[in-house]
């Protein structure tokens, strides 16, 4: 059986200081749901990704990754005559880094529902999707709802990450009307402490709620208690894919069966691993170098 399930936009990622002044960029691959496949598939879990990549270096690319990880891309299509999508990464003294988006037309914004496998999300034990992939167009957002469809039809656990990025979205209205109900479909649900109004009808205390606190850490409320985890202290070199480590840290230790206390830890182990890499995932720990 498939542990987790997911799918979205895989991209190129260009990472770079300023561009206007600078002459050296480095080239790796990356998404959410990406990273995300890759994080669990290195601590022993059945992971299957779904998503669409050019017939271009870039998908290519993409590919032998996923493949080489170990994740399931039986359900990968490729898009001939479709670019790959892109993202230029510029960072930023002092802040956060500027994110350009080449993602218009790209091969993956062309998912549709009819590329999801209803059969095999059923045959699995969580469904993970993204705001950031909902956000991709109409067709994509109803492949993302007909995958939610599907997990709720066969009483399959449902993830859900908000990750709004509003240069993304027509407005900030639509955006918490699709959020709001991805949100509410979940059982798992992780955001950041300025998303926690654009999916107020979901807070509700059923529900495990995951909240990233920034410096201060992260918190959950499960079965209506509050855990909070502070941030594991360690050289920062890039912190783009930690938020997409934390997720997948807290969701191999829910499938692990642990308590929410040490979900919570590990998602911070996760977290702290993917900052001290120039990459997104490629400093993810395997399951071996776990603490015991």
């Amino acid at each position: 059986m498939t542990d987790v399930y997911t799918l979205g936009e895989a991209l190129g990622v260009v990472s770079s200081g300023r561009v206007r002044h600078e002459s050296e960029a480095r080239l790796d691959v990356t998404g959410p749901e990406f990273n995300l496949a890759i994080a669990l598939a290195r601590l022993g879990h059945q992971c299957a990704y779904l998503g669409k990549v050019g017939g271009d270096e870039l998908g290519a690319r993409i590919l032998t990754v996923l493949r080489g990880e170990g994740v399931d891309v039986t359900d990968m299509r490729v898009a001939a005559g479709a670019r790959t999508g892109l993202l230029l990464r510029e960072s930023r003294v002092g802040g956060q880094p500027h994110v350009t988006h080449y993602r218009t037309a790209s091969a993956g914004s062309g998912l549709s529902p009819g590329n999801v496998p209803i059969d095999r999300i059923a045959a699995s034990k969580m469904l993970h999707v993204s705001g950031v992939t909902a956000a991709l167009g109409r067709d994509v957002l109803e492949a993302v709802r007909a995958a939610v469809a599907a997990a709720r039809t066969a009483e399959v656990m449902i993830s859900f990450t908000v990750e709004y990025h509003p240069d993304l979205w027509p407005s900030v209205r639509e955006a918490e009307e699709v959020l709001g109900e991805l949100a509410c479909h979940s059982h798992l649900l992780f955001l950041d402490q300025d998303e926690l109004d654009l999916v107020k009808p979901a807070l509700t205390p059923e529900r495990e709620v995951v909240v990233n606190r920034g410096g201060k850490g992260a918190s959950v409320r499960a079965d209506r208690v509050r855990y909070d985890q502070p941030v594991i202290q360690v050289p920062i070199v890039d912190t783009s894919g930690s938020a997409d480590a934390f997720v997948a840290g807290y969701i191999s230790a829910a499938l692990d069966g642990l308590t929410p206390q040490e979900r919570l830890h590990r998602g911070a182990l996760l977290s702290a691993a993917a900052v001290t890499s120039a990459s997104d995932w490629q400093g993810l720990p395997v399951r071996a170098e776990l603490p015991s």
